[in-house]
């Protein structure tokens, strides 16, 4: 795919100075982290994703129109459900959201963001690939905010150092908050119906986060690894609609970056700290399993939010107490340069994933009584346990331009919408190409 050749001289960056619509890329930001720290919710927390009507007759919908019922905060992220999210600000309020949005240094909010459309990303300006990179990156880097450079230092001729870059940093929230987030971010890249399956990295954590906007205008890719943040994003500077189907460019952008910068890299899971309570939990109920209990899963709690007993099964408790291995894997991950493509002329849905959802949440629309089980279906590098450098020195964070990578399909998965409205900010003025994508990649940095 040809995106012809750049003829302006430090012209627009879109990276660092295009406000762009979120979708849902921005619920885990201004959801899932100021409800996780306060314990309003927990991952498993019930909330029932039904059609609604909100105040100031907000009613949103999900891309495809359907709706899952009762389904678990985890459940409600892996196929970015929108109810539930607009249910859970309604409890977190926007004006706390925004307030945490602010301290991952979000900085284009205004007094207008202040409603329930937050949740989906439904903002006056937007926010730049940069901001929404460094927002990402407190999660991984422990609830730490450091603020995004460029360069770490500047050396002279003769070797001495004329200058060393100064990051504000400040404490978000905690370590065991961060962790919890991590674990949920991971299943849109492993859960089944997950929107960013094709973004896993063999024998490396993963956690990430698609986002789409009304009438595709915006795809975005944002998430991060033990070792690396990276936000894509794609779109046109001028609004129109982006026509892949159930692919999101974004998406592969990121995937085959990240894939690429990975190589070499020893295995690496995220270091679960103290005080993590993980329990197997009924789906059905949120509650922790009995062995009665057919439909369970693993979720992970800060200590003492953990939920009571099922009570809908019989049984004994199930006892779970599960500790994720903190040492890295013996494993060496091994890029094979087999890039993920995009083609626009595909019109078939190449995720088997997207149809067997589809055809699930169809059946669950028809038969109201019919119950959701279907759907459950380092190289010497950064040490992993902290998603830091291993030195004092800050690492810089680069802008790539990987224009080049894309040209055949993948699915998506399961794309979602935000409903958003049509509020200033939404594009920059340009007299370039639209259709020129930039992706940031933000090098974890020593906390």
């Amino acid at each position: 795919m040809d995106f012809g050749e750049k003829d302006t001289f430090r012209g627009l960056n879109r990276a660092t100075q295009s406000q762009r619509q979120t979708g849902s890329a921005i619920k885990p930001l201004a959801v899932l982290v100021p409800g996780i720290n306060e314990k309003i919710f927990t991952g498993a927390t019930i909330y029932n994703d039904e059609k609604t009507t909100f105040e100031k007759d907000y009613e949103p919908k999900n891309s495809d129109g359907g709706y899952l019922g009762e389904i678990t905060v985890r459940r409600a992220l892996e196929s970015s459900q929108n109810i539930p999210f607009v249910e859970m600000m309604e409890q977190i309020t926007p004006k706390k959201a925004i307030s945490y949005l602010e301290k991952m240094g979000i900085t284009s909010l205004t007094d207008e963001d202040e409603s329930l459309a937050l949740a989906l990303g439904g903002l006056q300006n937007g926010v730049t690939p940069l901001e929404m990179a460094s927002a990402y990156a407190t999660i991984a880097n422990d609830g730490i905010y450091i603020e995004p450079t460029f360069y770490s230092s500047i050396v002279d001729s003769r070797g001495r150092t004329v200058m060393n870059s100064e990051q504000e940093r400040r404490t978000v929230f905690s370590e065991q908050v961060a962790y919890v987030l991590k674990k949920l971010l991971q299943q849109p890249v492993d859960g089944t119906y997950g929107t960013a399956t094709y973004c896993a990295i063999p024998g490396i954590d993963v956690a990430a986060k698609t986002g789409t906007t009304d009438e595709n205008y915006d795809k975005w890719l944002c998430g991060f690894t033990p070792y690396y943040t990276a936000v894509a994003w794609f779109g046109f500077d001028q609004n129109e609609t982006i026509k892949y189907n159930n692919q999101n460019p974004a998406g592969i952008m990121w995937a085959n970056v990240m894939r690429s910068i990975h190589d070499g890299f020893s295995g690496a899971r995220f270091y679960q700290p103290s005080r993590i309570v993980t329990a197997e939990i009924c789906e059905d109920t949120g509650e922790i399993a009995r062995t009665g209990c057919t439909n369970t899963y693993i979720e992970y709690f800060l200590s003492g939010t953990e939920p009571d007993e099922c009570t809908k099964h019989t049984g004994s408790k199930v006892n779970t107490n599960i500790r994720e291995d903190d040492t890295e894997e013996n494993i060496i991950y091994t890029d094979d340069n087999n890039d993920l493509e995009l083609n626009p002329d595909d019109e078939e849905v190449t995720n088997p994933n997207v149809q067997n959802d589809n055809e699930e949440i169809s059946e669950n629309i028809e038969n109201e009584n019919t119950q959701n089980e279907a759907i459950q279906n380092e190289i010497d590098a950064p040490p992993a346990q902290n998603n830091t450098v291993a030195n004092d020195t800050l690492p810089e964070n680069d802008v790539v331009d990987e224009n080049e990578i894309i040209d055949n399909p993948v699915s998506d998965g399961n794309e979602e919408i935000n409903n958003t409205p049509t509020g200033g900010g939404q594009t920059e003025e340009t007299d370039e190409e639209a259709n020129n994508t930039e992706t940031l990649e933000s090098e974890e940095q020593d906390v």
